[in-house]
C-alpha cells in the first residue's frame, strides 16, 4: 500500500486493517521521502519503509488508496509509475480506490477494462468502460468508488488472494452484514 501526503484514511487503514485480519503481510510505503505522512483529515502514519528502500519482487498485490492530493502524488512519483508498469505486464494484480484510479487510466491500464472511481474523476479513466459499481474487478485491475465502498474493496482484494472462504470468514468475524 503506496501513501503520499493527503492520502484518505479510511481507504488507506482500513484495507491494511482488513488484509492483516486475513493474516496477509502488507507494507505501507511512503513515497515522499518520510516515513510519516498525513492523511487528507489531518491524521498522521509512519509508514514501514520508503518506497527507494523497499524490494517489491514477492509482493502479491500493489494498493493505491485514493485522497487529494495524495494520489496525484502518486501519480507523479516515477518509481512507482514504473512499478505499476512492471506490474501489469506480469498481469500481477493491481488495485486502486476512490481519486486513485486515475494513477492507472493515465498510465493506459485502463484502457477497454470495466472501473470505478470517485465521482468526478471518470475523465482520468482513458479508455476505461465506467461501471457505476462499489467495486469493479476486470481482469487482474481492482477499482473501488470511494470511502464507503472501503470493506468491498479490500475484502474483494482477500477473496483474490486468499480465497473466498477467508472472505467469508471475515465477514462472520466482523459482524458484517450481507
Amino acid at each position: 500500500m503506496f501513501f503520499a501526503d493527503g492520502f484518505e484514511e479510511i481507504e488507506a487503514l482500513t484495507t491494511v486493517d482488513i488484509l492483516r485480519r486475513a493474516g496477509m503481510s502488507v507494507q505501507l510505503v511512503s513515497v515522499t521521502g518520510h516515513q510519516t505522512v498525513t492523511g487528507a483529515h489531518q491524521v498522521p502514519v509512519v509508514t514501514d519503509v520508503l518506497f527507494d528502500a523497499c524490494d517489491f519482487s514477492d509482493a502479491d498485490l500493489l494498493v493505491l488508496p485514493g485522497g487529494m492530493p495524495g494520489a496525484a502524488t502518486l501519480g507523479e512519483h516515477a518509481g512507482l509509475l514504473e512499478l505499476l508498469l512492471d506490474y501489469a505486464k506480469k498481469d500481477k494484480p493491481l488495485a486502486a480506490i476512490c481519486a486513485a484510479p486515475m494513477v492507472l487510466g493515465k498510465l493506459g491500464l485502463l484502457k477497454g477494462k470495466k472501473a470505478i472511481c470517485y465521482p468526478g474523476f471518470e475523465p482520468y479513466l482513458e479508455g476505461a468502460e465506467i461501471v457505476c459499481q462499489q467495486v469493479v474487478v476486470d481482469g487482474q485491475i481492482v477499482t473501488g468508488r470511494g470511502p464507503g465502498a472501503t470493506i468491498e474493496f479490500a475484502l474483494t482484494l482477500v477473496e483474490i488472494l486468499e480465497g473466498k472462504e477467508k472472505k467469508e470468514e471475515l465477514i462472520q468475524a466482523m459482524c458484517i452484514i450481507p
